[in-house]
């Protein structure tokens, strides 16, 4: 049992998960909470036991050296929280692990007692999967969740995926019985480019997720590591014509699938970030956009308008 003791009161708080493994494509996901935690200098106020989710011939712990004095690192999933200042400030907890080897449901339900003691109003899950689409364009960013009433208030997609699924999935499905609102969002990873890290996904998973959930996200050297990323693929790519016309094929189906939906919701959304950003970084002004409308508590929500599919990645033969 791990106390919550000096955990202040929480404002407004969103929970924000990721977890190495099979959901994390290019370590996009886990190193997009990772950098939250450092730019925010987020302190760590809970771990979940190791002895009881995970596999240590799997994941093996790690011995370093302190002043000369051996220590081990345990593979685990731990816990932290950061406050977003400005006019509107809220708190984020930051959850970063590793997918569990074991008693999937149990680590989900102790997760989900966090979320209630700290009163948390949103769960928001990031993943990432290997998919058809070139290192070229834009990171493609699917939004997912199982309610259907948060899926029209938020602007997602309702999952109808099926098929294996991994912890992003499970979480999902748990906070829905629970009666937690929870979002899932996705990054699609060239499947050629694959070996982590991949800046350019972690930085569209930090820009999506930063207009859900209304917030001003620094992104620190992202920018520059991502433009860096692209044309080091770039090189690669040209050195061998096989690859080159392979991703040229997929830049070709990408926008002529893409075509009718390079305007209106897409574009303003990428003009109000460049508002947001363009004088160095300062906040957002208070009147330039609103929160979105927060779902109801579960008290006030009927169980049985919350539907129950498993979460969904646009079709992708990858979970969720």
């Amino acid at each position: 049992m791990i106390e919550l003791e000096g955990v202040p009161e929480l404002i407004d708080p969103v929970m924000v998960a990721a977890f190495e493994g099979w959901n994390d494509a290019g370590d996009a996901a886990s190193t997009a909470v990772a950098h939250l935690e450092r730019e925010w200098k987020g302190e760590v106020f809970a771990a979940l036991d190791a002895e009881d989710y995970y596999d240590f011939q799997v994941n093996r712990p790690t011995v370093w050296l302190d002043a000369g004095v051996r220590k081990i690192t345990w593979p685990t999933t731990r816990l932290s929280v950061v406050r977003v200042g400005g006019d509107k400030p809220r708190d984020l907890v930051l959850v970063r692990g590793i997918e569990p080897s074991m008693r999937w449901r149990s680590f989900c339900n102790e997760l989900l007692g966090f979320a209630h003691e700290l009163g948390v109003e949103l769960v928001v899950i990031l993943g990432a999967l290997l998919g058809d689409t070139p290192h070229t364009r834009p990171v493609p960013i699917s939004g997912t969740t199982s309610d259907a009433d948060l899926a029209q208030r938020m602007d997602l997609e309702e999952t109808k995926y099926e098929g294996p699924t991994g912890i992003v999935g499970v979480l999902q499905e748990a906070c829905t019985h629970a009666g937690v609102p929870a979002v899932s969002l996705w990054a699609a990873v060239p499947h050629y480019v694959s070996q982590p890290p991949n800046p350019k996904a972690t930085l569209a998973l930090l820009n999506r997720l930063e207009d859900l959930i209304d917030v001003r996200i620094p992104l620190g050297e992202l920018p520059e590591d991502a433009r860096a990323w692209q044309v080091g693929v770039d090189q690669l790519a040209a050195e061998d014509t096989e690859v080159a016309e392979y991703v040229q094929t997929l830049e070709e189906a990408r926008d002529t699938a893409e075509l009718p939906e390079a305007s209106g919701e897409a574009i303003a959304r990428e003009f109000e970030r460049y508002l947001r950003r363009r004088d160095g970084g300062g906040p957002p002004d208070p009147g330039e956009r609103t929160r979105p409308p927060w779902p109801p508590k579960p008290s006030e929500e009927a169980a049985g308008d919350r539907p129950s599919e498993e979460a969904s990645d646009d079709g992708d033969s990858s979970e969720d």
